[in-house]
């Protein structure tokens, strides 16, 4: 007999009415498994029939403080009962606030922001702001890079997600980052800015509009900038009076160790994307932050943009209330310290499973690759697919109760900001355990 937490569907149902009346993201619909869950609480979900998940992926890199937290469940409350909807022509005390308090902790004089629905919306909008404030056309940015299902952002995002929908929006141009790797080649950091520098004289410096970047790449296997290299982004647009645009959508508030993970390297970008854990996900809302000078452009000129949920006075309520519970728990300082802890945890992978051949993370942003080989070091799946032992670990994984995306020959590590040791150790000791079988894969 099925028991439930609460009334209402059980798991099986919720399952099947979602899959007979929803369509699922990135997916063959006859292949969709969606987990049902019914609630929430700290770094945990409960399915209707009360299997505990460790939720190792803060669901999709966004519910950074935590789930269920009163402080913010209360001030969406409170801002619903006195004015849940304002339009974005319309002035409201929460998006004057949220303005200014962004202005406080965004780096340099990035102090105006634009308020979006998400971080696709934010990124398709970062490139308009870029073309109308250049007059130039041209927008680069980074394969092994994702940055919306959108259709501006779908087109500049550098991974398979992008192929279905080609040609796109037109005038994005794509260019390597840094990288390493025996399967992959090496691209060094001094290798990546020269050949950027060759891109834009190719193309025509005088046509490129921006620089669209993930700060630190996300989905694609959080590859973190070597030193120097963001500076030298930085010097390289200066040069050709190209814009810098750092998508943070993932890798912001607080998720590396930093208020923003540019903070990392003291480079003050021209516009910052943002959304995810703006809010912790429990309202949606994205933004793009603008440097003063660029914000000063639209004056006199019309800014073409516009969304009827811009600054939603829920979302910025949300936003809000948020980002006083990263102040209030120090979850930023909280996030650089277990984020060490991770990373011990990582490198006691590496030395005891030979199917591990590498690991990277910056903060509580942390990924696993697995490989056939240490010595070619042939991933476990190859690149946009998957593979029987691949499989097989996600479902250890699911049977355990640990949750977390597993792609390719990865899987990753970013639990919501507010984990303790012991909790890590917890969804560690799983992997760990889950690790000795996909082992058996390996060459001798």
């Amino acid at each position: 007999m099925t028991t439930r937490l609460e009334t209402g569907l059980t798991g099986p149902e919720m399952v099947a009415l979602s899959k007979q009346h929803s369509l699922y993201e990135w997916s063959a619909q006859a292949h969709v498994d969606p987990i049902p869950v019914a609630r929430s609480k700290g770094i945990y979900f409960w399915t209707p029939e009360g299997k505990r998940f460790i939720d190792f992926n803060s669901q999709l890199m966004c519910v950074n403080i935590g789930h269920g937290d009163p402080r913010v469940i209360q001030a969406i409350q409170d801002q619903a009962a006195v004015l849940a909807y304002a339009n974005p022509f319309m002035a409201t005390e929460v998006r004057a606030t949220l303005g200014q308090k962004l202005s406080q902790i965004c780096p340099g004089d990035i102090d105006v922001f634009f308020f979006t629905n998400g971080g696709a919306e934010a990124n398709e909008n970062a490139i308009r702001i870029a073309r109308l404030a250049t007059g130039r056309h041209k927008i680069l940015a980074r394969y092994r890079s994702y940055h919306g299902g959108t259709g501006a952002s779908l087109t500049a995002t550098g991974d398979p997600r992008r192929w279905a929908m080609e040609p796109g929006m037109p005038g994005i141009i794509h260019v390597p980052h840094p990288y390493h790797g025996p399967q992959r080649g090496t691209l060094s950091g001094a290798d990546a800015l020269a050949e950027l520098e060759e891109v834009i004289m190719l193309e025509g410096p005088q046509t490129i509009a921006a620089f669209l970047m993930e700060t630190v790449t996300g989905t694609n296997g959080i590859h973190v900038p070597p030193d120097g290299y963001l500076e030298g982004v930085r010097a390289l647009c200066d040069k050709h009076g190209i814009l810098l645009i750092c998508d943070e959508v993932m890798s912001g508030f607080g998720r590396t160790g930093e208020w923003f993970a540019i903070d990392h390297w003291k480079v003050v970008p021209d516009l910052l994307v943002m959304a995810k854990g703006l809010t912790s996900a429990y309202v949606a809302l994205g933004a793009v932050g603008i440097r003063r000078k660029i914000a000063d452009h639209f004056k006199d000129k019309v800014f073409y943009g516009g969304l009827t949920y811009n600054s939603h006075p829920l979302g910025c309520a949300a936003a809000l209330a948020t980002i006083a519970v990263y102040e209030e728990d120090r979850l930023i300082e909280r996030a650089k310290k277990m984020g060490n802890v991770m990373r011990g945890m990582l490198e006691d992978l590496k030395s005891k499973h030979p199917c591990v051949g590498e690991v990277r993370s910056i903060g509580l942003f942390g990924i696993v690759e697995l490989v056939k080989n240490r010595k070619t070091m042939e991933p476990l799946a190859p690149f946009n697919g998957t593979s029987p032992e691949m499989q097989a670990l996600g479902r250890f994984f699911r049977e355990e109760g640990l949750y977390t995306f597993v792609r390719w020959n990865g899987f990753f590590t970013n639990p919501p900001l507010c984990i303790t040791e012991a909790e890590l150790a917890e969804a560690f000791a799983v992997i760990d355990k889950g690790l000795y079988a996909t082992d058996k894969a390996v060459a001798p």
